[in-house]
């Protein structure tokens, strides 16, 4: 049962960068949502938070107790992601309804299995893909359903960022680095624009005088049926660059931003058809205050999310296929597939940008 005030009351799992930067302040936004518990291998970092946001505080080893407590209906799952079976699967087990980040997890049987104990359960999994439900995101999923550039034939992206050498996705190999970090989102982004899964995969990767514990750089090509493809390069020793470029038969969109969140960063686009360019602004909305408004009301009137299990899955399936391409230098064939559901307008949530918090016992992970 929600709060007495009707609101979902979510326990955050992981009291990292993100947890603490954008969903934690995001919450308070929403008038369906509140935080009851903060779960931390850092007992001084919980017991701060916990003080901070009037939270119960939970060690690791105290999350079986937790998820009885009977004071929460949902989690918030930000662990590193090779640790988000370990915490989403009893939670849904439990009857405890689960907002996970993405990926899914550092393997495709682990994501599968996470899928697999929702469906098991009942309880809800959505899968944290705060674009979804983002007003600029939204416009140009619309944009191209009603035809507005034809039909889509080729997405090219650029997603880069400089990742300290310190931090723990440029020090712990493939599944933390920056496909899974990063591809993420420009393999989200076709497969909604396409509205198709990808049959074939290739990627290239090198790495750069850092010396880091992943690949630097990775470049991937993406084939789809209908003559469509898809390439993006992704970068941990780049300056910041954030942007989409999608090509159709009678028009093209260009997002700069087009995966970004936070302080003046709103998802804007470029419409260009019959030698014309339209400008399409979006405001700068608080996309995690978004995506837990969404959720929770999923949960109160009881309709399943749309970024599910298998959406998540589904792009567990192109990162598993890059690694293997990066690995063998050979071009990976995808089991064809299909998914009945995309992006939808009634997802958009527009809430005010929360004040950004004092980080507790964070480094930055970016230089």
């Amino acid at each position: 049962m929600p709060s007495l005030e009707g609101k979902i009351r979510y326990a955050v799992v992981g009291g990292g960068w993100i947890s603490q930067a954008a969903f934690m302040p995001g919450v308070g936004q929403t008038s369906n949502s509140l935080m009851t518990a903060i779960v931390t291998g850092d007992k001084a970092k919980g017991a701060e938070l916990g003080r901070q946001y009037g939270l119960e505080v939970y060690g690791y080893d105290a999350y079986g107790a937790m998820l009885k407590s009977g004071k929460v209906d949902a989690v918030y799952v930000a662990t590193p992601n090779f640790r988000h079976r370990e915490f989403a699967e009893p939670a849904l087990e439990a009857g405890i309804h689960v907002l996970l980040e993405k990926p899914m997890e550092a393997s495709l049987e682990d994501a599968e299995a996470i899928e697999a104990a929702a469906k098991v359960s009942g309880a809800k999994l959505m899968i944290a893909y705060r674009l979804h439900c983002e007003p600029g995101t939204i416009a140009m999923v619309e944009a191209v359903r009603k035809g507005e550039i034809g039909k889509p034939r080729l997405f090219t992206s650029t997603f880069c960022q400089r990742v300290k050498a310190t931090n723990h996705r440029a020090t712990s190999g493939y599944w933390a680095g920056p496909v899974p970090d990063m591809g993420t989102y420009p393999i989200n982004a076709v497969r909604n624009l396409f509205e198709a899964e990808p049959i074939e995969v290739m990627a290239f990767a090198s790495k750069t005088e850092r010396d880091l514990g992943c690949d630097d750089t990775v470049s991937v090509i993406l084939k789809f049926t209908e003559a469509r493809q898809a390439s993006f390069t992704l970068s941990y020793s780049s300056d910041g660059v954030d942007q989409f470029y999608l090509v159709g038969t009678e028009g093209s969109i260009e997002a700069t931003p087009a995966f970004g969140f936070g302080d003046g960063t709103a998802i804007t686009y470029d419409l260009t058809k019959d030698g014309e360019t339209s400008h399409h602004e979006a405001p700068v909305v608080d996309q995690f205050a978004g995506e837990t408004a969404y959720f929770s009301d999923c949960i109160l009137q009881d309709r399943e999310p749309e970024p599910d299990g298998e959406e998540g899955v589904l792009d567990m399936i192109v990162l598993a296929a890059i690694e293997r391409a990066i690995e063998t230098g050979e071009v990976q064939k995808l089991q064809p597939r299909s998914r009945q559901r995309r992006i939808a307008a009634n997802q958009r949530r527009e809430f005010e940008l929360a004040d950004s918090p004092e980080l507790v016992g964070i480094e930055l992970p970016m230089d």
